[in-house]
């Protein structure tokens, strides 16, 4: 559900799920178009976090997380 959500949204989804969200999302892509998934690790500190995803955000374009899974830290 949430991924579908992200899509109609056209909103990459964001999550701490690193043990069924790549699952869910490979199943999703094989009928959905995803703007993609970015994993980040709960041990990591949320400065760090967001200093990581202005990184993705300022070095790539919306379409290369097109059906693709990122995971943060870098």
């Amino acid at each position: 559900m949430v991924l579908l959500l992200a899509a109609e949204s056209g909103r990459i989804l964001i999550s701490h799920d690193r043990k069924t969200m790549p699952g869910h999302l490979v199943r999703f892509v094989e009928r959905h178009s995803s703007p993609g998934v970015i994993i980040v690790s709960q041990d990591l500190d949320v400065g760090a976090a967001i200093e990581d995803l202005l990184i993705i955000w300022a070095a790539s374009d919306a379409e290369e997380w097109r059906n693709q899974l990122g995971f943060v830290p870098l």
